[in-house]
């Protein structure tokens, strides 16, 4: 619930009515201002999550520091009382944490957060999370050598950042903001305040508002209340506040009661977008009575998005996409925002379709349907929080004690939100949703922003027009919304139930494997990881490959094609309206090798999944205009594909890494060319005809007794004819030899490099994570040297990927952001690194950061359902060994410098390398 609660908070002062603190947290604030909360909570074990808040961010900063709050940030890791230079990050990599992943912060206009999840079985290591604490609350050395070194980087960060959605935001920006402080104080800052700004400006800022009476420390995890406080108080008690402290000015965006309109190009943007702002000033949340309004307004909000989604789907949609929601807008507003994607030509039909339903709403309100089964999602939604609150990740109660400190967001606990819930659901009328639109949707402090492409400048509309547009959609004899909904059950038949023919135990994983009458395989893994969740996934081999090129485009959009119809008795709108009130889901996918039906639900919602599956296998549908429309949006979505630089990039960059075959390429509109919807559906049968080909996976909080008899029946019923299929190797892989493509297009003085290697790879487990050991090893190595060493790059990322079938392949990626001019110097920085790998291997201590980085995620990824169905699924696709987990610490415990080193030589021997650049225009 945070996040949304987050999205309607309001600072505003307490009263007496405001809703109480979780009790389970402990928090108190110190004589000098700082205040701490903390909490135990066991999941996961042995683990604690430390933030520093400070209530410091862009906004509070002068014209000469503008950019200094993000760069304060970036300077609390470099250099700091306790952990000189980059001793910090070394510390903790050797600790098991993870820079960027793990280790991280974030600056926004109000606030600074850094945060520091660690072990907590360590009590040295948790000592010295404290202390990287209060390091971070007013600790950092400021060397005017690092500031300088980490300039570039900041730089670099802001680089990766420039195109066409930063220059059309930079004009749009000020005016949305209503020319207030906001608009001039985006964190990232300016170029001549980053490179110039003297050591002393950034000291300013750091001393001003890195002090104790605006910080907090938020400590959730497994470890011991008591002594966490007593730590507290005696490493934060002695911070000090300035002696002239300056008073922390809480910024607002003054509402000015006008409508403001804007048109925006660039040449580089892909879409002609509208959106039409209300501002209103913050609703308040604080009391249940004003969580009681937050529960109407999220309500509104559903049933008004299920609306729009219901508009897109028709045979002739009148956008790309389009929708409208009540959301905080910045700081003391709200907004009301409805927004589409317009197809090219046609914005007045867009801007008018999206209006339309606004005014819809705004003149005859909700229905008691809609209302209905709003209701129910949302208390589903609440009482699944409540289920598994014994199973809630610390994260989770991190965030809503953060937004609780920074913005005054209650976070009085899902038992009492519950308690709210079911208390304020019944009472909720739709009097008090219509409500909300005469509030929200007035015709004052309107502000209308469109984008498109630059070669669109010509032919948009002026205001007038657009005016014009809203007028003439307030003047029609509008309808009331109809709400249709099937009477009819999700099949139009029930199967006839198979029986289980085979029942095997596995006693090291605790799995249980069926047989049913069918030939279908079942995998059972009860566990206990959450309260209510069930994962599940069923496959077999085929898919696209079976088909000719000519067929591939019915056969890559044959689930798609079906999708937009529906399945069983329902269309795809009757399906959203009949699950509304459920916690089920399901879908089909098609891909090159496997044909799939998975989805997820609760244990009382457990027969409506498979109910979905069986559909999806034997009752899909087809609605010939329903898939014009569909054609229509996503040919509409590739009009101006073409003008940006990261997509023609990335389509160059597949185009060669996959020989120019289309099978690996993007959508284009030549392929929805040649859909043939009934072969597309002729395809999906021939695809979910034959389920004795198939093992399902399940995964999560179930008895094997209590689901059996419904796998017996809907996936024990379902057809087979043991044909007994597999899919085709079609030969695509990346050339052979080495390539070097550079790639001219863009404005923007920003250059993007891919280096990879591929090959065949000696499949085993074993050699699998000696890989992902030179891959985490090699991203040690780059971090340090183009990042910290060379401040030429934001944040290098290496990647590896290996496929067993049909032909074991490995394919090992690097990428980076940079200044044009520096391109042929850090690949050839890369490259000496990678040198250094193939000559003597890899630091000991780095080869340890990995070792001690991949057991400490593991141990929780080990108790988590997602890890694994994950693992489960792709093991049994490979035809692996079940148990070869079994063999992970073993295996572990052979990666050394000298493994890695001769892994560097087999697989990074540039054989088999291309190199893809892409530069500005010239």
């Amino acid at each position: 619930m945070c996040a949304s609660l987050a999205a309607f908070a309001q600072t505003s002062s307490k009263h007496s009515t405001d809703l109480p603190l979780d009790p389970a947290v402990r928090t108190s604030t110190l004589p000098n201002g700082f205040t701490y909360y903390i909490r135990h909570n066991e999941e996961p074990k042995n683990r604690v999550i430390f933030y520093l808040a400070n209530k410091a961010g862009a906004i509070l900063e002068t014209d000469e520091q503008r950019g200094l709050a993000h760069f304060m940030e970036h300077m609390s890791f470099n250099g700091t009382t306790h952990f000189p230079k980059n001793e910090l990050v070394d510390y903790l990599q050797r600790s098991g944490v993870r820079f960027g992943a793990d280790l991280n912060a974030y600056t926004s206009f109000d606030e600074t957060v850094y945060q520091l999840p660690l072990p907590s079985d360590q009590p040295e290591l948790l000592q010295g999370g404290l202390q990287i604490m209060r390091d971070w609350a007013h600790e950092a050395i400021l060397d005017p050598v690092e500031i300088d070194k980490e300039r570039g980087v900041v730089l670099e960060e802001k680089r990766l950042r420039k195109g066409a959605a930063q220059r059309m935001r930079d004009v749009y920006f000020p005016l949305i903001l209503n020319h207030a402080r906001y608009a001039d104080r985006l964190p990232i800052g300016v170029d001549t305040v980053l490179n110039h700004f003297k050591p002393a400006t950034l000291k300013s800022f750091y001393q001003d508002w890195y002090r104790p009476d605006l910080q907090a420390l938020i400590v959730v995890g497994d470890i011991n209340v008591d002594e966490m406080e007593k730590s507290i108080k005696a490493k934060f008690s002695d911070l000090k506040n300035p002696v002239n402290e300056k008073i922390r000015t809480i910024y607002t965006v003054p509402l000015t009661g006008k409508n403001q309109f804007i048109t925006v190009t660039d040449p580089e943007n892909k879409n002609i977008a509208a959106e039409i702002l209300i501002k209103h000033p913050e609703e308040p949340l604080r009391s249940a009575a004003d969580y009681r309004n937050f529960i109407i307004r999220s309500l509104f909000n559903e049933m008004l998005a299920a609306r729009y989604a219901e508009l897109t789907r028709q045979a002739d949609p009148p956008y790309i996409n389009g929708g409208a929601t009540i959301m905080n807008f910045i700081n003391s507003l709200d907004v009301y925002s409805a927004n589409i994607t317009a197809r090219p030509g046609e914005l007045e039909k867009g801007m008018k379709a999206l209006w339309r339903e606004t005014i819809r709403a705004a003149r005859y309100g909700f229905t008691e349907p809609e209302l209905e089964r709003a209701k129910k999602n949302y208390l589903n939604l609440v009482e699944f929080s409540f289920k598994e609150r014994d199973k809630t990740v610390s994260n989770h109660f991190v965030n809503e004690y953060l937004q609780y400190f920074l913005k005054g967001t209650p976070a009085p606990g899902i038992a009492e939100e519950y308690r709210l819930t079911q208390m304020d659901l019944p009472t909720i009328t739709i009097k008090d949703i219509n409500a909300i639109c005469k509030t929200y949707i007035r015709p004052v402090d309107r502000d209308i922003l469109i984008t498109a492409p630059e070669k669109e400048k010509a032919g948009l509309p002026r205001q007038a027009t657009v005016e014009s547009w809203l007028a003439q959609v307030e003047g029609e004899s509008l309808k009331p919304y109809k709400d249709e909904m099937s009477k009819l059950p999700l099949l139009s038949h029930e199967p006839v139930a198979g029986k289980t023919v085979k029942e095997e135990s596995d006693e090291i994983l605790h799995t249980t494997t069926l047989t049913l009458s069918n030939g279908v395989k079942v995998l059972l893994m009860p566990t206990d990881f959450q309260n209510d969740q069930i994962m599940y996934s069923g496959f077999a081999p085929g898919g696209s490959s079976l088909y000719s090129d000519a067929d591939y485009p019915s056969a890559a959009y044959a689930t798609a094609v079906t999708g937009v119809a529906g399945v069983g008795n329902y269309t795809a709108s009757e399906l959203q309206k009949y699950l509304s009130d459920k916690q089920a889901g399901a879908g089909a996918e098609i891909s090159e090798h496997y044909q799939t039906v998975s989805g997820g639900c609760i244990m009382k919602d457990m027969e409506t999944a498979l109910q979905l599956a069986y559909a999806y296998f034997t009752e899909p549908r087809i609605d010939k205009p329903l898939f014009d429309g569909f054609v229509r949006r996503n040919k509409a979505s590739l009009a101006n594909m073409a003008n940006d630089p990261n997509v023609v990039f990335a389509d160059s960059a597949n185009a060669i890494w996959n020989q120019g075959s289309m099978r690996r390429s993007g959508p284009t509109v030549a392929k929805l060319d040649q859909i043939n919807p009934e072969r597309a559906l002729e395809i999906y049968k021939e695809r979910f005809a034959d389920a004795s080909n198939f093992t399902f996976v399940f995964v999560g909080s179930f008895k094997i007794d209590e689901v059996k008899p419904l796998l017996e029946k809907y996936l024990g019923g379902l057809p087979s004819t043991h044909k007994a299929e597999n899919y085709k190797d079609l030969g695509i892989y990346p050339p052979e030899g080495r390539i070097e493509k550079t790639i001219y297009k863009g404005a923007a003085s920003k250059a993007t490099v891919r280096l990879a290697f591929s090959g065949k790879f000696d499949y085993s487990p074993a050699e699998k994570i000696q890989l992902e050991a030179l891959q985490e090893v090699l991203q040690i190595r780059l971090i340090e040297r183009l990042r910290e060493d060379e401040s030429g790059v934001y944040s290098p990322g290496v990647g590896q990927m290996v496929t067993k079938d049909p032909d074991p392949r490995y394919m090992f990626t690097i990428s980076f952001g940079c200044a044009p001019q520096n391109v042929d110097k850090l690949v050839a920085s890369v490259q000496d690194e990678i040198n250094k790998l193939k000559i003597s291997g890899p630091p000991q201590i780095n080869v340890d950061k990995y070792k001690a980085e991949d057991k400490r995620s593991r141990e929780t990824a080990l108790k988590t359902n997602i890890w694994w169905f994950d693992y489960l699924v792709t093991t049994l696709q490979n035809q692996d060994d079940l148990h070869e987990l079994t063999t992970y610490d073993s295996d572990l415990s052979k990666v050394s410098p000298a493994s890695l080193k001769a892994m560097a030589d087999k697989y990074l021997s540039g054989e088999n390398f291309i190199e893809m650049v892409l530069l500005p225009e010239k």
